[in-house]
């Protein structure tokens, strides 16, 4: 297998471990609590990245870059994972998951708006389908059912909000990033500043007892490994690999994420809840195949 091939596997092994962040964040926070059990899981993976990625130099990062891309990341990462902690249920986890799963169609959305990338009418169809797969599966059992979703979201409006949230931020520091980041790479800093905001929130808002079983601390190393080395290898795979196949394959995590939450948390899951996140996939697909196309006046002049 040639270094081309072998950096687009890598690629493909990230797309896997982000899969099972959702299961394995509920999981630690189950045992050492949704605050203590972040800010376990993100120092653990500042630690793994310090020896695979290694620390930045600093110096390199636009200044801009090094405020915002700080700032947008922490606050994305913490969403993230106090969303799925703050769970009542872990079928709420899985679904708070899903619900941050809305970040890809977000950020082509932001990419057209801001960035001033070309799409196609397609993004309208595969915008609407992301949202409806959303709607379905908070809608519950009975599927696209708008009381449903509301009840839903009313008895844990902290954890959807976050969840939420996160998507939109994921979205702006994506859209961000590319335009200021100059390519480097502030991983390693950013799971650290993001361990740091967790332990004093910690300290500041009594977190609890954290109980440190043999369960609690083999999800603990996972969760930091998936966390850790899924950001690792996706720079390997975007560095060298095909992009293409990465992008596409990225897609399909919703999907993959539920499968493995509801595995690794024994949770069945309805018919609705994989119609939903099926539709979700789609969606963000058709956003994608969007911005592949080429503007009408391009295949004209092509056609010429």
């Amino acid at each position: 297998m040639n270094r081309h091939n072998k950096a687009t596997l890598i690629g493909l092994i990230a797309i896997v471990l982000w899969s099972s962040i959702v299961g394995l964040i509920r999981g630690v926070s189950e045992s050492l609590g949704a605050v203590g059990g972040a800010a376990m899981i993100y120092s653990v993976a500042s630690v793994m990245l310090l020896f695979t990625v290694g620390f930045p130099k600093l110096g390199r990062f636009p200044r801009r870059y090094l405020v915002w891309g700080s700032v947008l990341f922490v606050s994305y990462e913490l969403c993230l994972a106090l969303s799925i902690g703050y769970a009542n249920t872990s079928r709420q986890a899985i679904e708070v998951g899903m619900v941050n799963y809305m970040w890809p169609a977000f950020t082509i959305l932001a990419a057209i708006l801001f960035n001033k990338q070309h799409s196609s009418l397609l993004i309208i169809p595969g915008f609407l389908l992301a949202m409806l797969g959303i709607c379905w599966v908070l809608g519950g059992e009975q599927g696209l059912d708008f009381a449903g979703m509301v009840t839903n979201i009313q008895d844990n409006p902290l954890s959807y909000g976050l969840a939420f949230t996160g998507a939109v931020i994921w979205a702006a520091y994506c859209t961000v990033t590319t335009r200021i980041a100059g390519g480097q790479n502030g991983i390693t800093l950013f799971f650290m500043l993001t361990a740091l905001a967790l332990w004093i929130k910690y300290s500041a808002g009594g977190g609890g007892t954290m109980d440190f079983s043999l369960h609690a601390v083999i999800y603990l190393l996972m969760a930091a490994s998936a966390m850790g080395f899924g950001y690792a290898a996706w720079n390997v795979g975007i560095l060298h690999g095909n992009v293409t196949i990465l992008a596409g394959a990225s897609y399909f995590i919703p999907v993959l994420s539920a499968a493995l939450a509801a595995m690794l948390l024994r949770t069945p899951l309805s018919l609705s809840f994989w119609q939903g996140a099926l539709m979700v996939c789609i969606g963000s697909i058709l956003c994608w195949f969007a911005t592949r196309a080429r503007p009408m006046k391009q295949l004209v002049d092509d056609a010429v």
